[in-house]
């Protein structure tokens, strides 16, 4: 059974960095696809970013293109966001999930497992 537990969360200022960290247990190749997701209170689940497993290609939501990046280290079975220039609006819970369509969107309906979730706040 795969299990995705997400790491790394806590209270950043704007402007600040943070890594956040999606191991992965159980882990077989009918999981092609990572995501990263977030949700801020009082909105819906929105995707952030994903990485194909085995080539590591990468889509991005607009709103964190050029500040964050998402990466893989097969070896270790985890995915990674690194959150450069934080924003408040980025805070919410970021949860990463795992789907067996290679190139799938940003779309959460694509992704079966599901980590618990890391909060992240980002305020002065």
């Amino acid at each position: 059974q795969l299990q995705l537990v997400e790491s790394g969360g806590g209270l950043v200022q704007p402007g600040g960095s943070l890594r956040l960290s999606c191991a992965a247990s159980g882990f077989t190749s009918d999981y092609t696809a990572i995501g990263w997701f977030r949700q801020a209170p009082g909105k819906e689940r929105e995707g952030v970013s994903r990485i194909t497993w085995d080539d590591g290609r990468t889509l991005y939501a607009e709103s964190v293109k050029g500040r964050f990046t998402i990466s893989r280290d097969k070896a270790k079975s985890t995915v990674y966001l690194q959150m450069n220039n934080i924003d408040p609006e980025d805070t919410g819970v970021y949860y990463c999930a795992a789907g067996p369509f290679r190139y799938s969107s940003l779309n959460s309906a694509q992704y079966v497992h599901w980590g618990q979730g890391t909060q992240v706040t980002v305020s002065s």
